[in-house]
């Protein structure tokens, strides 16, 4: 859903982009990682590789491109993955500065940074085996062009994490952005001060009220350029996403959390309609679902390239997942106090916004939970083939609640974690 569908010069809209960023550099620059860097240990490091690769054998040292790297995502990304070769790419050059202070500030050794488009990547002459694209393909005069261009440097076996926007939960950022074009708001230190100052007077019943109250990127004036006075702004609904990721030759994965998609999760599951949407295929119960809540700013997808068999296979109507090792998400709590009726414990990811996503479980299921240990198998956890029903019902919930993760490779009880040998991982 393009928001500037008068813009049809693409060099201008370019220009104008990368103009933005140098005078507001976003996010606003930091000067220490070193709360981020100790956020990382090798569990978290792990669980997030089961996401993205939980058909592959656990490694540490892919190549990562994050395009559109901002001020720190980058050396965030280098300081996350230690083994791994990072690569940080951004049309502001502003923004490449921020990025390699840092990389000094830190010692960063495994970081190389380039002023360059997202969609001039394939000029970096490599492939890679994560492609990390958050807050970027949105805002190009061409996010097609510029998709395709990632694609093309995404290994036949890798992964790619993208995150456009979502137009139903901007509603209020769409109404207050043609607010500020019909004022002539410009992206001005005095303009930016004085729109925050008329947001304080907002009334509470405008839908850009509940971002201001929650959304991170209204509390500094990086922020809100960025939200309000963007000179280029699109969103995709979620058939719009699954067309546009088409198009570049890639094919959906999963979402980042995906529970607020599904209909079994969450106030879906309560509803007269479940029934009927449980019955759409897919990518329509997504729809559905992002119509019927209403709220969603954006959309987190893992990707792969369509040419090649990507790595989510886990699924539950087969004879595989007894094989599968579960791995808890690191964002997930058990809340064992003020229960609802006949639950042990509550379990609930706190990188869901959607308050209804939580998971209640009996005492039956808390006792295979509390045997998740990252090594076990589901067989191995359900310790008899009598608790295998409740174990596979348990663990399709766990991970349709973005509780879990699994490891579902041949050798995934073994941990693996000694990498692999590159040139034989690389198709």
């Amino acid at each position: 859903m393009d928001r500037n569908p008068d813009r049809t010069d693409v060099d201008g809209i370019a220009r104008d982009v990368a103009a933005f960023y140098e005078r507001h550099p976003y996010p606003a620059p930091i000067e220490d990682l070193g709360g981020y860097r100790q956020h990382w240990d090798d569990e978290r490091r792990r669980a997030d590789a089961c996401l993205f690769w939980p058909g592959a054998e656990h490694r540490d040292d892919r190549r990562i491109l994050v395009a559109g790297c901002g001020t720190s995502q980058a050396a965030k990304y280098a300081l996350r993955w230690p083994r791994a070769q990072v690569t940080g790419i951004d049309v502001s050059r502003t923004s490449i500065l921020a990025t390699r202070k840092l990389q000094v500030r830190h010692g960063i050794d495994n970081l190389e940074l380039h002023e360059l488009p997202v969609e001039r990547a394939i000029e970096l002459k490599d492939d890679f085996d994560h492609v990390v694209c958050t807050g970027v393909l949105h805002h190009l005069p061409d996010p097609g062009l510029g998709l395709r261009a990632l694609r093309d440097v995404l290994a036949r076996d890798g992964a790619m994490h993208l995150m456009v926007y979502a137009p139903h939960g901007r509603t209020g950022i769409y109404m207050l952005q043609d607010y500020c074009r019909r004022l002539g708001i410009a992206a001005t230190t005095a303009d930016i001060r004085e729109l925050a100052a008329a947001l304080s007077l907002l009334p509470p019943q405008h839908p850009l009220a509940p971002l201001l109250r929650n959304a991170r990127d209204f509390q500094d004036e990086a922020g809100l350029a960025d939200a309000l006075l963007h000179p280029n702004d699109r969103a995709y609904s979620v058939p719009q996403l699954f067309e546009f990721l088409a198009g570049a030759g890639l094919a959906f994965g999963r979402w980042l959390r995906q529970a607020a998609y599904l209909p079994q999760c969450g106030l879906l599951a309560a509803s007269p309609h479940h029934a009927r949407m449980a019955a759409l295929p897919p990518a329509e119960q997504y729809a559905a679902a992002e119509l019927f809540r209403g709220s969603m700013v954006e959309h987190s997808v893992v990707a792969y390239r369509g040419d090649h068999v990507h790595a989510q296979p886990v699924a539950f109507d087969g004879d595989s997942w007894p094989g599968y090792v579960p791995v808890r998400l690191p964002d997930t709590i058990v809340v064992e106090d003020r229960l609802p009726a006949g639950a042990a414990a509550v379990l609930i990811n706190r990188g869901h916004t959607c308050t209804d996503l939580y998971l209640p479980i009996d005492a039956n299921q808390k006792a295979l939970f509390d045997r998740i240990d990252g090594t076990r198998t589901i067989a191995a956890i359900a310790c008899n083939d009598a608790h295998r029903p409740m174990a596979r019902d348990l663990f399709q919930q766990l991970w349709d609640h973005d509780q879990v993760v699994f490891a579902a490779h041949a050798n995934a009880s073994a941990r693996g974690n000694t990498p692999s040998n590159r040139e034989g991982d690389r198709a």
